[in-house]
């Protein structure tokens, strides 16, 4: 039988879907429509399909906690997580992929990690006609079928063929348009959203590539080669990977290549790019309003008003987006949202950290959480998972108070060791060795108040680490 090894492209940062989006915690790992997370989506929906290998995750270095906990939540076991060192585009992702898996040459089904699907039947449908696409030698994407003259999208054209073919010849890739051009796409009825989602043998799409690109694939090869095996992960050769050009697998191939292939998909297909996308994904009300968490409105219509934190209310407004976040509210026109990256972009120059985190930051032991912030003082809650350590380190610049409030807590401090059950408290002073367990089996949770003349997170020196860190 003909495997399929889905690979998830999940190196995305989602700067659309600020404020609930960020750098080190993006859309693909927030649940945007439904009880799973986007990632957690695209793998539970290909459930069913038969010859289904394990898949190959591709996210960069600083998400590999997050995907291989979500993984364990719902019972995936990855081939491999693989860790980009510096991001390069889909072509070298894809490359590194076939790369993977081109001993037993199984076909390679694409997927990004952040879109909707809602007809999972009609998925699967169109994935079985391109296996036997793949299978004869075809580069095959899936051309969304348009309900919308669409301006966000690039398109594909598809060429004629026979009215018994499963699979169109593509004419040609085509560029985001504007609106009149879009128009004149979705009357034509031969021009279909490009979706990201591609099948191949790996033996064709390395073939294919180097032919039209022929600079990827040896760096590929050469960072896979000279890679290292990591607990779950596999982390590329920074040096050979970033020699790679940086290229989309449109670009590089299937824009040139003689061997395209497309499968039309009419499955109610959205790729989340922007607040009003995910308006589109979600129930309304009766006044056409999304909204989620602790929201009041009156006169409020077609707007989407989530809140996660405290109370929103809105009065009199349409056509809106407000987004609350524990650090960030965001107030948008639908017509603008496409606009919030530009927010993303000033935050990065000035060096923001509501760019790059939420006020919880996730780590492979558990969260935590800056309740106060001043020059020579923070306060932060901590959470640690069941079973989870974290490293062996010491700070030069402050000094630690830990109350815990919940749960039990085995702390190193230097050579003693002791045990902390509630409301119990105990001082590390600045430049020694600690460690903080929990050898429980509920969540510990504890109040750090931290006090120095540097609060920096790099103010750390690990002497030993569960998790590979440096």
């Amino acid at each position: 039988m003909n495997k399929i090894i889905p690979v998830i492209l999940s190196g995305g940062a989602g700067t659309r879907l600020w404020p609930l989006s960020r750098e080190l915690y993006p859309k693909q790992f927030l649940p945007l429509a439904g009880s799973h997370t986007m990632i957690q989506e695209t793998l539970l929906r290909l459930s069913g399909l038969a010859d289904l290998g394990a898949p190959v995750i591709i996210c960069n270095e600083d998400h590999r906690f997050l995907v291989a906990e979500q993984m364990r939540q719902i019972g995936c076991n990855p081939a491999a997580i693989v860790l980009e060192p510096v991001g390069r585009n889909t072509a070298p992702a894809v490359a590194v992929a076939a790369l993977h898996n081109e001993k037993h040459d199984e076909v390679l089904l694409i997927l990004p990690a952040d879109h909707v699907i809602k007809n999972k039947a009609a998925f699967h449908a169109a994935i079985k006609k391109g296996l036997q696409a793949a299978l004869a030698g075809k580069l095959v994407t899936f051309g969304i079928v348009p309900t919308a003259p669409e301006t966000g999208y690039g398109y594909i054209r598809a060429g004629k063929a026979d009215k018994k073919a499963e699979a169109l010849p593509i004419d040609a890739f085509v560029e985001k348009p504007d609106l009149a051009t879009a128009q004149k796409y979705l009357k034509a009825g031969n021009y279909f959203w490009n979706s990201g989602m591609f099948m191949f043998k790996p033996s064709v799409l390395l073939a294919e590539m180097k032919k039209h690109n022929p600079k990827i694939g040896p760096a590929c090869s050469k960072a896979l080669k000279a890679g290292s095996r990591d607990a779950d992960f596999l982390r590329l050769e920074k040096e050979a990977f970033a020699a790679s050009p940086s290229i989309s697998i449109d670009y590089a191939v299937m824009e040139k290549t003689s061997l395209g292939t497309m499968i039309p998909l009419d499955a109610g297909w959205n790729d989340v790019g922007s607040w009003a996308a995910l308006a589109d994904v979600n129930p309304a009300d009766a006044a056409g309003n999304v909204v989620n968490g602790d929201v009041l409105t009156t006169g409020v219509k077609n707007s989407c008003i989530l809140a996660s934190n405290r109370l929103v209310a809105a009065v009199g407004i349409e056509d809106h987006v407000i987004v609350e976040t524990a650090d960030a509210v965001l107030v948008a026109h639908k017509n603008k949202v496409q606009d919030v990256k530009n927010i993303v972009d000033q935050l990065r120059a000035a060096k923001r950290c509501e760019a790059v985190n939420h006020r919880r930051v996730n780590r492979p032991w558990g969260t935590y959480e800056t309740i106060d912030l001043s020059d020579r003082f923070q306060v932060k809650r901590i959470t640690v998972n069941p079973g989870a350590t974290l490293s062996l380190q010491m700070h030069y610049h402050r000094a630690e108070h830990w109350v815990v409030v919940k749960g039990t807590a085995k702390i190193t401090k230097g050579n003693e060791v002791i045990i902390l059950s509630e409301n119990q408290s105990t001082y590390i002073p600045l430049g020694q060795s600690h460690r903080l367990e929990n050898p429980g089996r509920i969540p510990l949770e504890l109040i750090e108040v931290q006090s120095g003349s540097y609060l920096g997170e790099d103010d750390i020196v690990r002497f030993e680490d569960t998790y590979g860190r440096a």
